[in-house]
């Protein structure tokens, strides 16, 4: 192994190291687990020999995938039920257009009764990186639901039900 690669690898490891100790009680098992994968894919690429050239690319790579979720900073991954609603006085209290966080609705509001408000989310299946953020919540028989507002019915009713994994920041 050439002395460029061993000190790539030795930064690399200092780079968990520091993140296992700063974020490690934030973060979910899963988001560990996916770290430590990244982690073996970055070893497992660094190359034998200074002929190995693909494979140092491959290297390069997977360091950045991995320093790209540490910036992320995600808290956790959450599989959660999501469900759609529109400002309609049979889906909210008598002011439809006012959240419970006392802002007015808009795109990327949504209503969730087990995060604080404020809290924002990924929905990376649905809405790719596009960030939600927590201003709204639901009936208390809702605990493991996320509710986006949408501007009208038809779309709300159209997004219908779906069981998906959500980041929380």
């Amino acid at each position: 192994m050439s002395k460029s690669i061993k000190i790539k690898l030795k930064n690399q490891f200092k780079l968990y190291n520091l993140y296992f100790k700063r974020y490690w009680k934030n973060t979910s098992i899963a988001s560990a687990l996916l770290l430590i994968g990244m982690f073996n894919i970055v070893v497992a690429a660094a190359p034998s020999s200074p002929v190995e050239k693909n494979q140092e690319k491959i290297f390069e790579a997977s360091s950045i995938q991995a320093k790209s979720f540490i910036e992320q900073g995600y808290k956790k991954i959450v599989t959660v039920t999501v469900t759609a609603y529109s400002s309609t006085p049979d889906q909210t209290d008598d002011t439809p257009f006012i959240t419970a966080s006392n802002t007015r609705v808009r795109d990327g509001v949504v209503a969730a009764n087990f995060l604080p408000f404020n809290t924002k989310i990924m929905i990376p299946e649905l809405f790719g990186d596009k960030i939600f953020v927590v201003e709204d919540r639901m009936h208390k028989r809702f605990n493991n639901r996320v509710d986006i507002w949408f501007p009208d019915r038809e779309s709300a009713e159209k997004f219908g039900k779906r069981t998906v994994k959500i980041h929380v920041f």
